[in-house]
């Protein structure tokens, strides 16, 4: 199953996407119900948006294997964990808009983790039964912030610039997290190639993790990780994030005005 946020006729609803096209409204959140209320659009009539309007979202660094090969780091013995503002948070589509003071600005492709009900302290073999379902996501960095942020202990502004979290097209549900496809392509190449089956701490391994410390909400999103290949992207430029069984996620970069 395939959740979208769509905005038709200046009205914003969730709506199940079927395989011919068409848009069937929710008569509810997905977070209370999956039961449509009769309203049928088609796709190419609504603008779709970011899956969720303004998600908690708890961000992970170095959890592929290879990507902590590629930046010289051992893997880390527990998950590292970053928070972005949900002012960050964009859509399908949406510009990426690079900051006056950003100088090196990249894409990271992921695999997004949308939650679909409280957790706390859940089991790594119960933790999936916690999530909706599962999004792209481009944790857009500022790498010279982000660096300087790091020596200190932190790391926000560095990832936290608006728009610097595009998520979409939709939320797909009944997916195996382990073994998913994810790329990305800048201007149409391929920049990064790789499948979660390399994710060091997997879906079930971070909910379980994070779920002890605090409580885990509807909505709530968790970036699991970028792979290796990471690269810079300048304004001009069209980047697309693609994820086995959700689809592309597309953005154009533009230089704040």
């Amino acid at each position: 199953m395939k959740i979208v946020r769509y905005e038709s006729q200046g009205e914003t609803s969730y709506g199940i996407l079927q395989e011919d096209e068409t848009v069937h409204r929710l008569a509810r959140s997905p977070f209370e119900c999956l039961e449509t209320d009769g309203t049928v659009v088609q796709l190419n009539q609504v603008s779709i948006r970011s899956p969720l309007e303004a998600p908690r979202v708890i961000g992970v660094g170095l959890n592929y294997a290879k990507h902590a090969r590629e930046s010289g780091h051992e893997p880390p013995s527990f998950p590292m964990l970053f928070m972005k503002p949900s002012t960050a948070v964009i859509g399908p589509e949406e510009s990426i808009i690079y900051p006056t003071q950003g100088k090196e600005v990249h894409y990271e492709c992921e695999l997004a983790v949308v939650i679909g009900k409280p957790a706390r302290r859940v089991s790594k073999s119960q933790a999936l039964d916690y999530v909706l379902g599962y999004t792209c996501g481009n944790d857009v960095s500022e790498r010279t912030i982000q660096f300087a942020e790091m020596k200190t202990g932190c790391m926000l502004i560095g990832k936290g610039f608006d728009t610097f979290c595009p998520l979409g097209p939709c939320i797909a549900t009944d997916l195996d997290p382990t073994n998913l496809d994810l790329s990305t392509r800048l201007n149409g190449e391929t920049r990064q190639d790789a499948n979660t089956s390399d994710l060091i701490f997997p879906v079930a391994d971070l909910v379980a993790y994070i779920s002890e410390a605090f409580t885990l909400l509807p909505g709530d999103v968790i970036m699991t990780g970028t792979p290796e290949g990471i690269g810079p992207m300048s304004p001009g430029d069209t980047v697309e994030i693609e994820v086995e069984g959700i689809g592309t996620l597309r953005n154009s970069v533009v230089s704040e005005t």
